[in-house]
């Protein structure tokens, strides 16, 4: 009897941790979300890297042109690969969709996309010019989709604390500033790609100098006038290789935009801000906050006089580390804005048609 009744007692909890596996199982599925890759150059591996290691992410299959890509990853990474995205879209049916491909190829690819009621994430800059990003920011809305455009300056450690501080008045009223980015991206002539085709998004204004444009138009407000600018090519043909423009906000300030990404003095491209008010100072790059305040006012960490912070300081962990912690931590943010865990308004279709806005009144004021 003892052993009979032990039996059945087994018999139950065995059926009992069996149910618990597959309700796991169950919710597991639930959470997780399809993801399709479009274009799988430099930016798309690298979003595919990330990806792939999300735990609440699933790949449905990956697209791109090249057919020794797409045989690369057939045969190592398991993932279904397509070179036809549309094929791809309607058989895979995903959650949401990564765009990264030239930017000339966003609008066309974006709005298809929308018309599928699919949430988007696509590369910087978001269109070629605001009215075409104007029309995708009116489909994004209607079809009621998350939508994400990939400046990840905006979850860099210090520029975010920066945000916070010029948001909270720290330094009082913003008087002036300046944006600025340099680097070692073109130091010769080099064989014509997609980068030195202005018709596909190429050259310094649209591919890096839009990173600093974005970053005031977050921080401080949208640029909405430009008192004159000059592009100058240094060593490319056809596109500008720097970018020197003086702009006006929205909220009054005034401010210079200077990118250069043919100076080999630097590394790689370093992006920094620096925000004078009347009650205080901003400088800050990716690594490295300096704040100086005035008043005895402060906010709390903050002492009167210079005070410095570190992006090690500033930065919340995540689970997959690959160029930077920002490049996981816009991905992850994605994410949880399809699954509802977060709201959608960071990096969206209408603030990279604002940045798209502030580009266009830079290139007309251009003087060579």
């Amino acid at each position: 009897m003892f052993f009979s009744t032990l039996a059945h007692s087994i018999r139950i909890r065995k059926r009992k941790i069996l149910a618990d596996l597959i309700l796991k199982q169950q919710n597991s599925l639930e959470i997780m979300v399809k993801i399709a890759l479009i274009g799988a150059g430099k930016m798309g591996l690298s979003h595919l890297s990330i990806l792939g290691a999300h735990p609440d992410v699933k790949i449905a299959g990956v697209c791109d042109t090249s057919k020794i890509v797409v045989g690369v990853l057939e045969r190592y990474s398991g993932y279904k690969c397509y070179s036809d995205y549309l094929k791809m879209v309607d058989e895979t049916k995903p959650d949401a969709v990564f765009v990264s491909v030239p930017t000339k190829y966003h609008y066309s690819m974006v709005k298809e996309l929308l018309k599928r009621n699919i949430n988007v994430f696509t590369e910087k800059p978001f269109c070629l010019n605001p009215e075409e990003s104007s029309e995708l920011v009116a489909l994004a809305k209607k079809a009621g989709v998350v939508n994400q455009v990939g400046y990840h300056n905006k979850f860099v450690g210090t520029f975010k604390e920066v945000k916070r501080l010029v948001a909270s008045s720290a330094i009082g009223e913003i008087t002036h500033f300046e944006g600025e980015a340099y680097g070692p991206v073109v130091i010769k002539k080099k064989s014509e790609t997609w980068r030195s085709d202005p018709n596909e998004g190429g050259g310094c204004l649209m591919d890096y100098a839009s990173h600093v444009i974005d970053l005031i138009n977050d921080i401080i407000s949208p640029i909405e006038s430009c008192k004159s600018s000059i592009l100058k090519s240094i060593y490319s043909k056809n596109v500008d290789d720097s970018v020197y423009a003086l702009v006006g906000t929205k909220s009054g300030a005034s401010g210079v935009i200077s990118v250069n990404w043919s100076d080999e003095t630097y590394r790689k491209m370093s992006t920094s801000v620096t925000i004078i008010g009347t009650e205080g100072k901003i400088e800050s790059d990716a690594n490295e906050l300096k704040v100086y305040f005035k008043s005895d006012t402060l906010p709390e960490g903050y002492s009167k006089g210079w005070n410095v912070k570190y992006v090690t300081d500033l930065t919340d962990e995540v689970d997959f580390y690959l160029r930077g912690e920002e490049y996981s931590a816009q991905i992850d943010y994605f994410i949880k804005a399809v699954k509802r865990e977060k709201e959608n308004n960071i990096n969206t279709f209408d603030s990279a048609w604002k940045t798209d806005t502030s580009i266009s009144l830079i290139k007309n004021q251009s003087r060579i």
